[in-house]
C-alpha cells in the first residue's frame, strides 16, 4: 500500500470501509496475531466477521476491537515489556492508554474466540468483560505481547480505526474454552498458515501486515520486543509508511 495515492487506495479498499461525509478522528484500537509455531508453517488465528456486520462484512480478521479506557485498571501478571510500551507510547498516548489499548486485544480475544492469554493464578474482578479470567483462575499478563504493526484508517471513512497489531504465540494461552467467547463477533475460526491467510479475503490493511510479519519472522523467529514495527497512515492523499 505504501506509495499508492487515494484514489487507488478507496479501490483496493471500497469493499472495506464505506465513505462517509466530515472528518472523523480515528479511534484506538488493538487487534491480536495469535502466532501457532507447530509443524512446518507458522499459522494465524483468524474468524470471519458475520454477514450481518455494517463493518466489513464477511471479512477475515483477527480478534480486535476499540479500546476500553477501563481496560487500564484491570490487575496483571507482568506489564508489558518496555521495549514495546515506548514503541505504543507517543505523544497522544499515554502509558496508561498504551497499557488500556494492549489488554483490549487481550479481551477481544478472549470474548470473539475463547482464548485467554495470561498466567494461571488468583485473579478477582467486579468487571463483566473479564469475567471469564476470573472464573477459569487466569491473570492477564502483558509481558509477551510484542508491536507487529500500527494503521490508521483512510480520511472519509464512516468508522476510523488507530489500530496496533500486536503478536503472541499460541504457548502463551493459558486457558482455551471449548465453547469459544461468550460474543458472536467471529465465526468460522480457523488457524491458517500465513501464506494462506494473504489469499483469504481479508482487508487490504491485514494482507499488508502479514508480509510484514511473514519477512520479520524469517529473520527473528521469536519476535524479540525491539523488532521493528511498520506504521501506516495517509498523508497529502498519499499512503505513507514508517517503521517505529
Amino acid at each position: 500500500m505504501e506509495g499508492m495515492t487515494r484514489a487507488e487506495v478507496d479501490k483496493v479498499e471500497n469493499k472495506d470501509f464505506a465513505l462517509g461525509a466530515g472528518p472523523k478522528r480515528p479511534r484506538d484500537a488493538a487487534t491480536l496475531i495469535l502466532l501457532d509455531r507447530d509443524g512446518r508453517d507458522v499459522r494465524v488465528l483468524m474468524g470471519r466477521r458475520h454477514m450481518r456486520h455494517a463493518f466489513m462484512p464477511g471479512k477475515f480478521v483477527f480478534p480486535g476491537g476499540r479500546t476500553d479506557p477501563a481496560d487500564s485498571r484491570i490487575p496483571v501478571a507482568a506489564g508489558l515489556h518496555p521495549e514495546v510500551e515506548s514503541k505504543l507510547v507517543n505523544a497522544r498516548t499515554t502509558v496508561a492508554r498504551a497499557r488500556a489499548i494492549a489488554m483490549s486485544a487481550l479481551r477481544e480475544t478472549y470474548e470473539e474466540a475463547g482464548l485467554l492469554i495470561g498466567r494461571k493464578g488468583a485473579f478477582e474482578t467486579g468487571k463483566a468483560d473479564w469475567a471469564g479470567f476470573a472464573e477459569n483462575s487466569v491473570c492477564p499478563s502483558l509481558d509477551r505481547l510484542r508491536f507487529i504493526a500500527r494503521a490508521i484508517t483512510p480520511p472519509g471513512r464512516v468508522r476510523r480505526f488507530d489500530t496496533r497489531f500486536l503478536a503472541a504465540f499460541k504457548d502463551d494461552v493459558a486457558v482455551e474454552l471449548p465453547d469459544g467467547g461468550p460474543t458472536n463477533e467471529l465465526e468460522e475460526i480457523v488457524w491458517l498458515p500465513i501464506s494462506q491467510a494473504k489469499e483469504a479475503d481479508i482487508p487490504a490493511i491485514t494482507r499488508t501486515v502479514l508480509g510484514d510479519l511473514e519477512a520479520q519472522l524469517k529473520e527473528d523467529p521469536e519476535l524479540s520486543p525491539g523488532c521493528p514495527a511498520p506504521f501506516y497512515y495517509m498523508r497529502h492523499n498519499r499512503f505513507c509508511r514508517d517503521v517505529l
